[in-house]
């Protein structure tokens, strides 16, 4: 079977890949994502970016540690976010292009008609060339309309615009399975998400993002259904994402029918 062409592309970027450990932005990894979303555009493909890192970089910059209160958190998104958005800026003007920011909660994703006008103002943002930077509004966003993670988050962007493939940048190579001896190892391509993968992905882990593996198995469950296929690939390691137009081994892919 022929590989599927990949033309508009949803790249979500993990808390992990974009900050260090101390909570700071990764500044080297931000731009490298930046130079590879502008080297997917110049070639003619559309990419949009799905960012995390604004509660963690707000709390940072406000310094309250871990936000702990739904205040508290909001008050870091609201910080982080506009610190992101500048960062974001500055990076792609080296490439000459203009970004543009989208909040979503889930309630824009669930009404038809906030739907559709959400979709309609990321097209045209696509038709003028921008790129679109999204994240939840957690400033904003309470139990009643709340995504909870951007892996959810990111499959149903890319379920909105109509995404050839998604791609999760996170701080691990992709999908592992332990063997019958007990040893791990990375799987290259799952065309089938079975009871036995979704076991697998155990529970969050990293106490940096809201998500985990399970969070990624669900995300790609939702896109592989929606005709969608996924990477999970490390960010950290400053993979080339025009590698996986040719779907070079760079992680796990997780393809849909």
């Amino acid at each position: 079977m022929a590989k599927k062409e990949y033309h508009t592309l949803v790249i979500k970027i993990g808390s992990s890949t974009l900050t260090n450990p101390k909570g700071d932005l990764d500044l080297a990894s931000l731009k490298h994502i930046v130079a590879e979303a502008a080297k997917l555009n110049r070639s003619g493909k559309k990419a949009l970016i799905v960012t995390s890192g604004a509660i963690v970089t707000g709390a940072k910059k406000l310094g309250i540690g871990k936000p702990k209160t739904i205040p508290e958190k909001q008050a870091a998104a609201a910080v982080g976010q506009s610190i992101l958005m500048r960062q974001y800026e500055k990076a792609f003007e080296k490439y000459k292009i203009t970004t543009a920011q989208v909040l979503l909660t889930r309630d824009a994703l669930e009404n038809h008609e906030r739907r559709q006008h959400a979709k309609d103002c990321i097209s045209t943002l696509q038709a003028e060339g921008v790129i679109p930077i999204i994240n939840e509004n957690d400033a904003v966003a309470v139990e009643e309309i709340k995504i909870g993670d951007n892996d959810t988050l990111a499959a149903a962007t890319a379920k909105l615009v109509g995404a050839d493939l998604l791609i999760l940048l996170t701080d691990v190579d992709g999908f592992f399975m332990k063997s019958k001896d007990g040893k791990n190892f990375l799987i290259e391509e799952i065309k089938e998400i079975s009871p036995a993968i979704k076991a697998a992905a155990g529970r969050p882990e990293t106490h940096l993002g809201t998500g985990g593996m399970l969070t990624k198995i669900q995300a790609a469950e939702t896109c592989v259904s929606a005709g969608i296929d996924v990477l999970i690939t490390n960010g950290k390691k400053k993979v080339s994402l025009s590698a996986a137009l040719d779907r070079k081994k760079i992680g796990t892919y997780f393809l849909a029918p």
